[in-house]
Formats: C-alpha cells, sequence, structure tokens
C-alpha cells in the first residue's frame, strides 16, 4: 500500500509539474533594433523577468553596444551589425526598434514581411508619408505595430480616463499637457542619442517631436479617436547655440468640436514634467505625475488629492505589454494602437506645417 501511494503521489506531481508548464509560456523572443534611444535601458534592464528573452540586437556602433552589454552582464554575441543579418540568424516574434525615428519605417520594412511584431518608441514616424507606408505593411503583413509611450503606464492618467468614461466631470472641454525637460543636452543624454535627437531629418524636429506627441496620444485617447477640426502652432529657438538645427520650445491648439487641447511641448522647463490637465463642463482632474491626481468634481468641491495605484499588470510595463499583446493574452491599449498613433503623426505633421507657413492647418474630413 504504500507503494501505491507513494507511486500515486509522484504521479500526482508530475502531472502538477507538466500543468504549471503548460500553463507557463516560453519568453517572447525580442529582438532590439538599434541602442542609439536611451529608453533601451528600460529594455536591457529587465532581462530577469523571465517574460521575454532578447535574442539579438542589432547595432553597428560595436564601442555603444560593448558598453551596453557590459553594463547589463550580457554577451556580446548578441550584438549584430545589421537588422538583416540579426533578423536571419535569431529569428525573433518581436523586434524594439531603439534607433532614430526616421528609422522606424526601415525596421518595419525589415520586419513586417518575415511576420514579426514591432514596437517603436514614441512617435510612430517621423511624417504621415513614413506612417502611412508602415501602416500599409502591419496591415498587409497582419501584424501588431505598437507605440511606446512613458505615460501610457502612469496610473494618474488611467484614473483622469475613467473619471470621464464615469461623466463624473461632464463631457471635455479643454485639456492642457505639459511635457519637456530643461532640454536633452542640459540633462546630459550620451551624444549617440543627442547627435539624432537634434535633427531634423532624423527626429521629424526638436521638442515639437520629442514631446508634443505625448499630449497627442493623449488627448486622441480622452476624446475617443475623434479626428481635430484644426491644428494651430507656434515655435521659439530660444537657444539656438545650443539647438541650432530644431525648435526647443513649441506650443500647439488642437481644436475640436466641441473642446480644445493646448500641447506645451519644451526643451526649457525648469524641471522634467509630464502632466495633464482634463476640464470637463463640471469639474476637472489634474494628473501630477505617474502617481498622483488632484479631483475637483464641482465648483463647490474643493480640490482633492489623491495616490493611485499603478495599472494593473500588463498595462503597467512596456515589455510585458508586448508580451502579452503577441501572445494573445491582452488586447492592444488604444493609447499604443496604430489607428490612434497614425492620428498623433497627423497632428504634429499638421503642427509642423502650421509653425512653417504661420497659419491655421485644418485637417481633412474623413
Amino acid at each position: 500500500m504504500p507503494r501505491l501511494l507513494l507511486a500515486a503521489v509522484a504521479l500526482l506531481m508530475l502531472l502538477i509539474g507538466r500543468l504549471a508548464n503548460a500553463q507557463t509560456p516560453p519568453p517572447l523572443r525580442v529582438g532590439v533594433a538599434g541602442l542609439t534611444h536611451t529608453h533601451v535601458h528600460g529594455l536591457l534592464g529587465r532581462s530577469k523577468r523571465g517574460d521575454l528573452v532578447i535574442v539579438g540586437i542589432a547595432e553597428p556602433n560595436r564601442e555603444l553596444a560593448r558598453r551596453y552589454v557590459q553594463q547589463y552582464g550580457l554577451s556580446m554575441d548578441l550584438v549584430y551589425p545589421s537588422l538583416a543579418e540579426m533578423l536571419a540568424k535569431t529569428k525573433p516574434q518581436a523586434v524594439t526598434a531603439f534607433g532614430s525615428i526616421y528609422e522606424h519605417l526601415g525596421v518595419v520594412q525589415a520586419c513586417a514581411p518575415k511576420g514579426i511584431h514591432v514596437m517603436v518608441e514614441k512617435p510612430l514616424a517621423v511624417n504621415m508619408d513614413h506612417a502611412r507606408q508602415m501602416a500599409a505593411l502591419a496591415q498587409k503583413h497582419h501584424i501588431h505595430l505598437l507605440t511606446n509611450y512613458e505615460t501610457t503606464w502612469y496610473g494618474s492618467n488611467r484614473q483622469a480616463y475613467q473619471l470621464v468614461q464615469d461623466k463624473a466631470l461632464g463631457d471635455i472641454r479643454r485639456m492642457v499637457a505639459h511635457d519637456g525637460h530643461q532640454g536633452p543636452k542640459e540633462i546630459g543624454v550620451n551624444k549617440e542619442f543627442l547627435d539624432w535627437l537634434t535633427d531634423p531629418v532624423q527626429n521629424g524636429g526638436g521638442a515639437l517631436i520629442d514631446f508634443g506627441c505625448y499630449g497627442a496620444d493623449l488627448m486622441t485617447w480622452l476624446m475617443h479617436g475623434e479626428r481635430p477640426l484644426s491644428v494651430t502652432a507656434s515655435a521659439l529657438h530660444i537657444k539656438p547655440d545650443v539647438y541650432p538645427k530644431v525648435e526647443d520650445d513649441v506650443t500647439i491648439l488642437v481644436n475640436y468640436a466641441k473642446a480644445q487641447g493646448v500641447i506645451q511641448a519644451s526643451w526649457n522647463w525648469p524641471y522634467a514634467r509630464k502632466d495633464l490637465e482634463v476640464y470637463g463642463q463640471t469639474g476637472s482632474v489634474v494628473a501630477l505625475d505617474r502617481d498622483h491626481v488632484r479631483v475637483r468634481r464641482s465648483e463647490k468641491d474643493a480640490p482633492q488629492d489623491q495616490t493611485v495605484p499603478a495599472p494593473p499588470a500588463p498595462y503597467d510595463e512596456p515589455f510585458a505589454y508586448l508580451a502579452a499583446v503577441v501572445r494573445g493574452t491582452a488586447p492592444e491599449d488604444v493609447l499604443s494602437s496604430l489607428a490612434t498613433n497614425m492620428l498623433v503623426v497627423e497632428i504634429l505633421d499638421a503642427a509642423r506645417q502650421s509653425i512653417k507657413e504661420n497659419k491655421t492647418v485644418y485637417l481633412p474630413r474623413q
């Protein structure tokens, strides 16, 4: 009897082990396209979480690659001189793009025909021409094409959205987004990043592209994808000695049928900020930072400061989210979706045209 009992226990443990293995998917195989965007540290520094594994890095700058792989205890065997070679030899399921914004198109051109999903850093593209080509490839080859923003993972923005959804503030009438910092050179970004971030071709502009995209993304989300009627923008070149080729301070007015968005994107703030104000017919909410909001539900109510929880997994972190979307265990989030980010690029394009021509740009009706 004891032998039968032991055998039964052993069989049960074997079945439990197999069930656990069946429920835990293997790590997502991820390739990295470029290392010049320093947001890549967020991916390189999380390799021990187990939900994904970096199988290859495409980076022609060997010295830059060596610095980063040594910093994170990785191997130079992961590094390939070109994206084509990395894809051919490592066969990733998804690729994260950490080069210039101009290079996003090339990443999608290389990955989409192979059925490899892509996540790019914000914004989606340098202009609508690139964005349309990327969208066509993603749709033709049935891949996810996601755009990552730091603010997507803020509990404060989720709370603001929920208050709007719950009609706690009335219909939106005004949104104000403040994004930026003292300037990329002032905060000490590395040379490889600074070189393209301040290039009008590789980045598509300066503060307009770097930080204007945050407000455009959040406003498109809050307005449920409503197309703006018009965009009016003005730009300043406050530090031409530091940033000779691109603007460093931009204000964008985004007009909707019954609301207005104000995007203030700058490399001239006295400190780093990513905050959002939403005003409805009856109340307001201010997302002060990642974890805090200030809510005033009516004129009679005093403002209330609240600490909010992080969004639920996998919507609390970009790479867990990428793995979940590719596996089909989580739907695409609106903030990172292709449809939302096509409109973001259209707003940025209109702002750039408005600055150049010194006039309001009316978006075509669809």
